[in-house]
């Protein structure tokens, strides 16, 4: 069956046909992997701003958080996310955009933000040393440090929490759909 919003009313959902999705959490929490997987269930585009961010700027994004350093990397990101003029789009954040108050700002006016949250075991898990994946840490600060701090920041941005310590994706993506098609609570 296809999962399309289509044919419900935009107050009866929590997003309109014409608005977007977007996925906060820590590295490692599936936001690119279920975001490909909810946009292609709602025949959506989606939008990844990591894969943004290194096109734009025409480098990975471990070498332009290198090149620029982490203030003025996170501002770089706050202001690309900022700007962002997409609809009918699932857009999959880098972790550190919960730094940006206007990228922020700027999802909530797009649509639902959900977080994905994974257990700190699993972040570690999944994302080892971190290497070049380009994780915005600042210097001397330990993942398990990075982890602690965010946690705070994603609970109070999301509209919609989902554990995503499971590998199984096509579940959380049910989970998803089921969410977003229930009438918005008063």
């Amino acid at each position: 069956m296809h999962a399309s919003l289509d044919h419900e009313t935009p107050s009866r959902v929590r997003v309109a046909e014409t608005g977007c999705v977007s996925l906060i959490g820590m590295a490692g929490a599936g936001k690119s992997t279920l975001g490909r997987l909810l946009a292609e269930k709602l025949g959506w585009a989606h939008l990844d701003t990591d894969r943004l961010l290194e096109a734009y700027y025409g480098q990975t994004l471990q070498d332009l958080l290198d090149g620029l350093g982490l203030e003025a990397f996170l501002k770089t990101e706050e202001t690309l996310v900022s700007m962002l003029g997409v609809r009918r789009a699932v857009i999959s954040t880098g972790g550190s955009v919960v730094y940006g108050p206007a990228a922020l700002e700027r999802l909530k006016l797009l649509g639902p933000v959900i977080y994905l949250s994974v257990s700190m075991e699993t972040f570690l898990a999944r994302v080892g040393d971190a290497g070049n994946r380009g994780l915005a840490v600042a210097p001397g600060q330990s993942r398990e440090e990075l982890y602690l701090e965010r946690q705070p920041l994603y609970q109070a941005a999301a509209d919609f929490t989902l554990t995503t310590d499971s590998t199984d994706s096509m579940a959380s993506v049910e989970r998803l759909l089921a969410w977003l098609k229930q009438e918005p609570e008063a």
